[in-house]
């Protein structure tokens, strides 16, 4: 195993004073499709999207990774950025991350607790389904490719009526996931596989925010509790119609969410 390459988009640029939230993916999306509609609502915050190995802009990965080296690859963008001057060292520092980029978040605040002021953790959790599941997507995919869970995937991203109500948004998402390399999600699955930082949810220092959609079958709000009281300054809340993406379907919640927790520390 290796630490992965990734690559960011700039998805809005508030000023060179503004603080910048690094959001992070849900398996199978790009960061761009899944967080352009809340990135423009984000008032007063630079965002920068990063995307998954072999997912949008990032190469594919030519060998497996862990959680934490998907979060040492995050950080490491990060520390590159501020080194190039494209994030100031003045700059407060967030991170919001969807279900595989949530976990990689919690990852985030245990090996790296000094890079954020806070996190968002959203349809996400401490563990995401079980070993044999992940396992057997990731030999799905190897073999047939990602179309092979195009459907699945839809069912379990999108609240009913959000395909029909936002035919551009869901194509974007769905395209993503058609488009990502079939290896590199693979490995994803297995990097899940391999996760389970519930009983290290007490070590992350920095407020954290746990986010479920209320329609959300794969990380109900359980998990969203879960973590919110595994974590010492944690908090739950509940964004009502939606379920697995809930940047993408309901971006002027999550906004609003978002915007509320980070700015009292700003």
């Amino acid at each position: 195993m290796s630490v992965p390459q990734i690559k960011a988009t700039q998805l809005s640029n508030a000023g060179p004073e503004a603080p910048v939230l690094i959001a992070g993916p849900s398996l199978g999306t790009s960061g761009t499709a899944l967080w352009s509609s809340t990135a423009a609502l984000l008032d007063g915050f630079t965002v920068i999207a990063w995307d998954l190995p072999g997912h949008g802009n990032s190469p594919a990965a030519a060998e497996g990774f862990s959680l934490p080296d998907l979060a040492e690859a995050v950080a490491g963008l990060v520390k590159a950025a501020t080194a190039a001057g494209d994030i100031s060292e003045t700059q407060d520092l967030y991170y919001a991350g969807v279900s595989l980029g949530g976990a990689v978040g919690l990852q985030l605040g245990l090996d790296f607790p000094m890079l954020f002021t806070s996190l968002a953790i959203l349809c996400s959790g401490a563990k995401i389904g079980d070993a044999e599941g992940w396992e057997a997507r990731a030999e799905t995919v190897r073999t047939q490719g990602t179309p092979a869970v195009l459907i699945s995937s839809a069912q379990r991203w999108f609240a009913e009526g959000f395909i029909e109500r936002e035919k551009g948004a869901s194509a974007a998402l769905l395209h993503s996931l058609q488009d990502a390399d079939r290896f590199s999600y693979a490995f994803c699955c297995q990097a899940l596989a391999g996760f389970d930082v519930r009983e290290r949810l007490a070590e992350i220092a920095v407020p954290v925010l746990a986010v479920a959609g209320s329609e959300d079958v794969v990380t109900p709000a359980a998990f969203a509790e879960l973590i919110a009281a595994g974590v010492p300054q944690g908090r739950a809340a509940v964004v009502p119609g939606a379920a697995h993406l809930v940047p993408a379907e309901q971006p002027a919640a999550t906004a609003e969410l978002l915007g509320s927790f980070f700015r009292p520390a700003n």
